[in-house]
C-alpha cells in the first residue's frame, strides 16, 4: 500500500501519535516496521480493552510489517503502576509463566501467529548483572519518574510507592532498545512508558520509536475502563452466549462507542438501536468464536428475549445465600454472582417497580417481598439478563 495510504488507515481509531511526522517518515523507508506490542500476563485472560491494541497490530501485520510481542514475564512480576492508586501484588515467575501460555493463545485470535515474532524479556534481564542494572537506572533521574501523575497522586494522598515500581518503565523502556522497535502501541496510560523507551533509544543512537496510543476502552458499566477485577469485562475467552449477552446488557451510549472502537466503523444509522446492538454483539462474537456459534448466540439470545421462552433457554445458574430471600436482595446477587454486574439497591428497586424482574413469569412489583424459591425457577432480572435458580 502507499504509505500515505497506510498512514491514514493506521491513523484510524489512534488516541495520539507522537510523531505523525515520524510514522509517515518511517512508512516510506521501504522495509518493514518493527512494530511492538508488550503485555503482562498478571492474569490468564484477555479482554476486549487488550484485544483493541492487538486489532491495531494486526493492522500493521496486514500492510507486511513485523509484529513483535513482548511477554513481559519479568515485568509482570513489578506490575505495571500506570493508573494505579496501589500496589499490585507481586506474582512468582511460575504464576507468570503459566499465565503467558494462555495470553499467547488468546492474543493469537488476533493476530497472525505466523508473522508474529514472540519474545519474553526475561532473555535479556535474567542475563543482567547488578551492576548493569545500576547503570541502566542511572540513566533516569526519580524526578523523572516522579513526574507520572499516578505517582504524584499517591505522594499526595501519602499512599506507599514500591522501589520496584520505579523500575517498570526503565524495563519496558528498555525492551524497546532491545528489539530495536520502530513503533510501540499501547493504551493512552501507557504514554509516560513509551516515552522513557525513546529516551533510552536515541542514548543508544537507536532511531526512536513512534508511539502510537489507543484510547482506552470503557467496560461494561460505560464508566470505568475494561477490567477483570472490576467484574466490568468482556473475556476473549468467553463462552459465546457469555459473549454475546455481556454486549448486549451495554448502554446505547456506549454500544455508539464500541463500534468505531471494537469494529472499526460507525454505528449504523438506519438501525433500531436493538438491532445496531444484536450486530454489534454478533460481529465481535464471531471474531472470537466460529460463525455458526456466534450466530447461535444471537438465535439463543433471541429465544431467551425476544421471544420470552426462558423456561426453555440456556440460562446462568445462580445459587442464592441463604439471606437473600426479599426479591430486591436477590437482583443484586444476581446480577453481581451471575453477570459480574455491580446494582445498587435504588436500581434494583427501580426495576422491580417497572415491572422488569420477573419470577416464574410473575412480575415482581415490591421490593422488600420475601418469596421461595425452588431449584429450576427462572429469575428474570430486566430485558437482557435472566438466570435459573439452582
Amino acid at each position: 500500500m502507499d504509505p500515505a495510504e497506510s498512514f491514514d488507515l493506521l491513523k484510524n481509531g489512534a488516541a495520539r501519535i507522537i510523531s505523525e511526522t515520524e510514522l509517515r517518515q518511517k512508512l516510506s523507508l521501504g522495509r518493514p516496521l518493527r512494530v511492538k506490542l508488550g503485555v503482562d500476563p498478571t492474569s490468564a485472560d484477555l479482554h476486549l480493552g487488550h484485544a483493541l491494541v492487538l486489532r491495531k497490530l494486526r493492522q500493521f501485520q496486514d500492510l507486511g510489517h513485523e509484529a513483535i510481542l513482548i511477554i513481559g514475564d519479568f515485568t509482570a512480576m513489578i506490575g505495571d503502576p500506570s493508573g494505579r492508586s496501589v500496589t499490585r501484588p507481586q506474582l512468582t515467575h511460575e504464576q507468570v509463566l503459566a499465565h503467558a501460555e494462555s495470553y499467547r493463545t488468546q492474543a493469537f485470535k488476533v493476530l497472525d501467529p505466523g508473522r508474529t515474532r514472540t519474545v519474553f524479556n526475561g532473555d535479556w534481564f535474567k542475563a543482567m548483572s547488578f551492576a548493569e542494572v545500576i547503570r541502566l537506572n542511572s540513566r533516569v533521574t526519580l524526578q523523572q519518574m516522579l513526574q507520572r501523575e499516578d505517582f504524584k497522586e499517591r505522594i499526595e494522598k501519602q499512599q506507599p510507592i514500591g522501589a520496584h515500581e520505579i523500575q517498570y518503565p526503565i524495563m519496558q523502556g528498555w525492551d524497546s532498545v532491545q528489539v530495536q522497535a520502530d513503533v510501540e502501541l499501547g493504551g493512552t496510560d501507557q504514554l509516560f512508558n513509551i516515552l522513557v523507551g525513546r529516551d533510552l533509544q536515541k542514548e543508544e543512537g537507536q532511531p526512536q520509536q513512534v508511539v502510537l496510543l489507543l484510547p482506552i476502552l470503557e467496560g461494561l458499566d460505560g464508566v470505568q475502563k475494561m477490567s477483570k477485577s472490576l467484574h466490568n469485562y468482556v473475556g476473549v475467552n468467553d463462552s459465546p452466549n457469555e459473549m454475546f449477552g455481556k454486549l448486549m446488557s451495554i448502554s446505547d451510549e456506549l454500544m455508539a462507542r464500541y463500534y468505531p472502537l471494537l469494529l472499526g466503523r460507525a454505528q449504523p444509522p438506519e438501525l433500531h438501536p436493538m438491532a445496531a446492538k444484536k450486530q454489534l454483539a454478533r460481529e465481535i462474537v464471531d471474531t472470537y468464536h466460529p460463525s455458526a456459534e456466534a450466530q447461535r448466540a444471537l438465535e439463543g439470545w433471541e429465544r431467551r428475549f425476544s421471544e420470552k421462552r426462558l423456561d426453555q433457554a440456556e440460562l446462568p445458574e445462580f445459587a442464592p445465600a441463604t439471606d437473600e430471600r426479599n426479591i430486591a436482595s436477590l437482583v443484586i446477587a444476581a446480577y453481581g454472582k451471575a453477570f459480574g454486574l455491580t446494582k445498587s439497591r435504588s436500581e434494583a428497586r427501580r426495576l422491580i417497580e417497572q415491572g422488569s424482574v420477573q419470577l416464574r413469569g410473575a412480575k415482581m412489583r415490591d421490593a422488600q417481598a420475601a418469596v421461595s424459591l425452588q431449584s429450576g425457577d427462572v429469575l428474570r432480572l430486566d430485558k437482557t439478563h435472566a438466570v435459573r435458580i439452582k
